[in-house]
């Protein structure tokens, strides 16, 4: 009877009923849960995902329906109609509050841009289902109308979203366009996540029709950085060359990238070719002249009589994380959680080409399980005591030099571990660990990571991908003469 009787009411009697049931559940949700906590014998009746069809079918076919959205693409002539329930708007937007309190009619006109037009169906959608489908080129559309009506939830998803999705593969790409944007909107969580991207892997980006659309601002930014993980400085020269042919930009804007280049870094036999092929080099020489001058010198010279005279630890001397093999070594641990595990590879001394033929042994060395000793047991004289701390251990690697420290004058070490790990069938650099010459290991090493789990994101087809790499750094020894 009572099914009979709902049936026989008129449409605004059934849509009211529900849309209060909605109201009733958003503003009492919390109340409703602790009620349920406390009822330790009470069975629970989740019948959630007929509401979400009925509210869809709801907005699907107009039922009841109070305002009229009309929804115009700028600058053209395209209008987009969509019938819409006042009390749902209004709980999931103050802004789509204030402009039903203040309209003279039925009918609510908006402007949206052509991106934001094409997914505005999909936003209403989410407010009446709290469910959205969402493509790598609707994540910025759907932003921009969460940010706009103030629907926080969705807003926060979106950001979540985009940054999980850094690594997926578009045709044209779209980190670089999500980081203009999160700099835009001033998200700097998104912002930094994109920049965090981009500088570590460096290498494919370079190779991507992405790197042409880089503006100048994260430009320079990157070049900035000493974390960028890319095979080599000369890699990076040659992609900025790429650039600036590509985009043009005005001559204090190349000026300042390529005074940014790290040219100590680059071995000499490839500056001297730079400057006889390279057709910036040769245009805007006289600019970067003192800077490829210093270089000559550092690779000609030995690095401690260098250091008598020059300030060695600036950016020109300082290396970023090359993959080639004369700064480290990849390293695959099969099956990471079964044992220790241990290699043994060779960097070069230094970059300067007086140290380029000096090679220094490293040994390497992995432990899945190590207990700290504050955590194992310790003994008295009646007996072993047990740790507090009851858990297997945690992964820890050491890297060690095997060549003597004496050979190492006015040389310091920076020791960096990369993680890599496949996210959306692509493998991305997913940490990076960096540790000093005076610390044989880093204490956060993988602190986080489920090696157990075959699906760990940590892992590539069950093994630990590692890339190991040794930054030499040279220190001033004394203070340079003027």
């Amino acid at each position: 009877m009572a099914r009979s009787s709902e049936q026989g009411s008129p449409a605004w009697v059934r849509v009211g009923t529900l849309l209060l049931l909605l109201h009733c559940v958003s503003v009492r949700g919390a109340a409703l849960k602790q009620d349920l906590a406390l009822d330790a014998g009470a069975t629970v009746l989740n019948h959630s995902m007929n509401l979400v069809q009925r509210m869809e079918s709801l907005l699907a076919m107009g039922n009841g329906s109070d305002v009229t959205l009309r929804v115009h693409t700028i600058n053209t002539e395209e209008v987009k109609v969509i019938q819409a329930h006042s009390l749902v708007l209004t709980m999931q937007s103050d802004v789509f509050e204030e402009l039903l309190l203040t309209r003279n009619s039925s009918i609510v006109v908006l402007r949206e841009t052509s991106d934001c037009a094409a997914v505005f169906d999909k936003f209403i959608r989410y407010l009446y289902c709290g469910d959205v489908s969402v493509r790598l080129d609707q994540a910025i559309s759907l932003h921009k109308l969460a940010n706009k009506y103030h629907v926080w939830g969705l807003q926060q998803g979106l950001t979540q979203y985009m940054t999980q999705h850094l690594s997926s593969e578009s045709p044209t790409g779209h980190v670089v366009g999500w980081y203009n944007y999160a700099l835009l909107i001033g998200d700097t969580a998104l912002r930094d996540s994109c920049l965090q991207y981009l500088s570590w892997n460096l290498s494919s980006v370079l190779q991507s029709g992405e790197w042409g659309s880089i503006s100048e601002e994260l430009l320079l930014s990157l070049l900035q950085r000493s974390d960028l993980i890319l095979q080599s400085e000369l890699e990076l020269y040659e992609a900025l060359e790429a650039w600036i042919n590509h985009n043009q930009p005005v001559s204090t804007t190349v000026e300042s990238a390529l005074r940014a280049v790290r040219y100590g870094m680059i071995p000499p036999q490839h500056l001297f070719r730079l400057q006889k092929q390279s057709a910036l080099m040769l245009k805007y020489y006289e600019f970067i002249r003192d800077l490829l001058y210093l270089a000559f010198q550092f690779h000609s010279a030995s690095p401690i009589q260098l250091a008598k005279y020059f300030d060695v630890n600036c950016s020109i001397f300082t290396p970023r994380n090359y993959l080639s093999t004369s700064w480290g070594s990849p390293w695959v641990i099969n099956n990471p959680t079964r044992d220790d595990r241990s290699f043994s590879f060779q960097t070069q001394l230094g970059p300067s080409g007086h140290d380029t033929s000096k090679r220094v042994t490293w040994n390497a060395l992995f432990s899945p399980r190590w207990i700290p000793l504050s955590a194992r047991s310790t003994y008295t004289e009646l007996g072993a005591m047990q740790p507090t701390r009851t858990d297997g251990g945690r992964p820890r690697i050491i890297i060690t030099p095997a060549t003597s420290s004496s050979d190492f004058a006015g040389v310091t070490f920076q020791k960096t571990v990369i993680v890599m790990a496949r996210q959306q069938g692509k493998v991305v650099v997913r940490h990076v660990y960096n540790f000093h010459q005076s610390t044989e290991e880093v204490g956060d090493f993988l602190l986080d990571a489920d090696l157990q789990r075959r699906a760990s994101e940590y892992l590539i087809d069950s093994s630990l991908y590692l890339h190991v790499v040794i930054k030499p750094l040279y220190h001033t020894l004394l203070v340079a003469r003027k």
